[in-house]
């Protein structure tokens, strides 16, 4: 630990260096810069216009992993020209598993649920480096494109082992998974499976669990049944969009990205380049974010204090363009603009809300935050080992314009002399082989699946000969990829098609 730390500080595109020049005036009144320096590095807009396709310069990611900590603007992802989101790209480069959301009904924010009288306060996990956001892409054939969708139990572990040790601290007393492990059972399924199995080390935490769609509506309809969420990356993703709605928009949702070594804090919303340089950008989004990483870095006392003074400026009616709540009595006609705004606020430090509670003031006001020694590598996480694995098996998937009948009919002739037999076809998931519906479309690309023949024990044969069989095959078809089929431990590996 230590009196002075250094923070990593991106300003962002657009709206962004607006915003951040803000927030850190109102740091700066609340004493912050007394414990804080700030470190800018370069990522975003300039660097990606350099052909930079990363968006972030390799001295800006040694900058970050000195610091351990990031407090960014929002960011703009390139249009086009092969460049990834550099949001993206950061939770996954500095391996932040847990994206943390905080949902909150603020005074002055008129909602749905406002007008109603109700008022909403939860929280999303959502897990940040897994599932369709590998961005593992490939077009396999005329007329398909897959995306694969990986999730590990190593993932799954780290992030609901987050998201109880956050309830914990909060004293959030239930938590709901949000899955589709109905349809998805495997990964899905390993989601879900995770979760209990951690939950099982926090017994005064009740736990729950909600198909995502079903969710969704839930939360349409009454979003105040849930204190806590964990989700599946792409549904988390989508869910805490969701949220954030619900509570007045992506301008009143913090966001925090956490990692066992790196921390990031950013505003999630777009960089409003429309009104770039207008200075009337709200920054409520990238303060609440900024009073997130004061908590992660100790600074507690300094953040309740700013949380408090922002709740006694918003319920006076202080608000910029794009929101308010005209039946408070302060209401303003005419909108502050981003640097009056924040004198608003200045005016109101030590003072608390009268129309909603106050956060509580903790004495602690110096850093606790120690960054982990630097990794001498990358490391292997594991959460199953000493697993016993035989090969039942293998899917071929084809590039073929041909018929099911004589996709068949081609398949049994190239297994034969060999241990493993044609058990079935699917097609987009679908079997078409050896049952099926003359009215289940086909297109361009095959699941053809082998098994052990009777007869040849599992575990008598090695991957070597299902890698044969697949090379005798791509003598005469387009063989687009190629998945091993194994059972673990006696449990089938591997996933039954639609109607089989």
């Amino acid at each position: 630990m230590t009196s002075r730390l250094t923070i990593a500080l991106a300003p962002g595109d657009g709206i962004g260096p607006e915003i951040m020049d803000a927030t850190l005036r109102l740091f700066k009144e609340a004493k912050v810069h007394d414990h804080l320096d700030f470190r800018p590095v370069a990522m975003g807009k300039s660097v990606f216009d350099t052909g930079n396709s990363k968006g972030i310069t390799d001295e800006a990611v040694r900058a970050i992993e000195d610091c351990g900590v990031v407090f960014k603007g929002p960011m703009e992802t390139p249009k086009g020209g092969g460049g990834k989101s550099i949001n993206v790209t950061l939770r996954k480069l500095f391996s932040t598993f847990a994206n943390f959301r905080v949902f909150k009904t603020l005074p002055g924010v008129q909602t749905v649920f406002s007008k109603a009288g109700i008022r909403l306060d939860f929280s999303i996990v959502r897990e940040n480096i897994e599932d369709t956001y590998g961005g593992v892409e490939h077009r396999l054939s005329n007329d398909m494109i897959q995306c694969k969708r990986l999730i590990s139990a190593p993932g799954c572990d780290q992030v609901h082992r987050f998201t109880f040790q956050t309830a914990k601290r909060l004293g959030v007393t239930k938590i709901h998974c949000g899955h589709k492990a109905n349809i998805m059972k495997m990964t899905d399924g390993l989601f879900l499976e995770r979760f209990r199995a951690v939950g099982k080390d926090f017994p005064e935490i009740e736990t729950g669990d909600v198909i995502v769609d079903a969710l969704c509506m839930n939360m349409a309809i009454k979003p105040q049944q849930y204190q806590m969420l964990v989700l599946p990356n792409l549904q988390g993703d989508i869910v805490s969009d969701l949220a954030a709605g619900l509570v007045g928009g992506l301008g009143f949702a913090p966001s925090a990205n956490i990692g066992s070594n790196i921390a990031i804090f950013e505003a999630v919303h777009g960089t409003a380049p429309d009104i770039a340089g207008k200075g009337i950008a709200n920054p409520t989004s990238l303060i609440l974010s900024g009073l997130m990483m004061l908590r992660h870095v100790g600074l507690l006392k300094q953040a309740a204090h700013l949380e408090n003074a922002l709740l006694a400026a918003l319920e006076t009616g202080l608000r910029t363009g794009d929101f308010g709540d005209p039946s408070l009595p302060g209401y303003r006609k005419e909108p502050a603009t981003t640097a009056q705004f924040v004198e608003g606020i200045i005016e109101r430090l030590g003072e608390k809300p009268k129309t909603v509670p106050a956060v509580a003031v903790p004495e602690q006001a110096t850093p606790t935050f120690a960054h982990p020694a630097r990794p001498s590598g990358q490391q292997v996480i594991r959460t199953f080992v000493n697993v016993v694995t035989t090969v039942v098996g293998c899917d071929i998937y084809l590039d073929t314009p041909l018929s099911p009948p004589a996709v068949a009919e081609e398949m049994q002739r190239v297994a034969q002399d060999t241990p493993f037999k044609l058990t079935l076809i699917s097609n987009r998931g679908t079997q078409v082989w050896p049952t099926g519906s003359v009215y289940t479309e086909c297109v361009d690309y095959y699941r053809v699946r082998f098994e052990l023949r009777d007869g040849v024990a599992p575990g008598a044969i090695g991957q070597s000969r299902a890698v044969a069989l697949m090379d005798k095959i791509a003598e005469k078809f387009v063989v687009c990829s190629y998945e091993l089929l194994r059972s673990f431990d006696g449990v089938r590996g591997y996933s039954l098609a639609q109607g089989q």
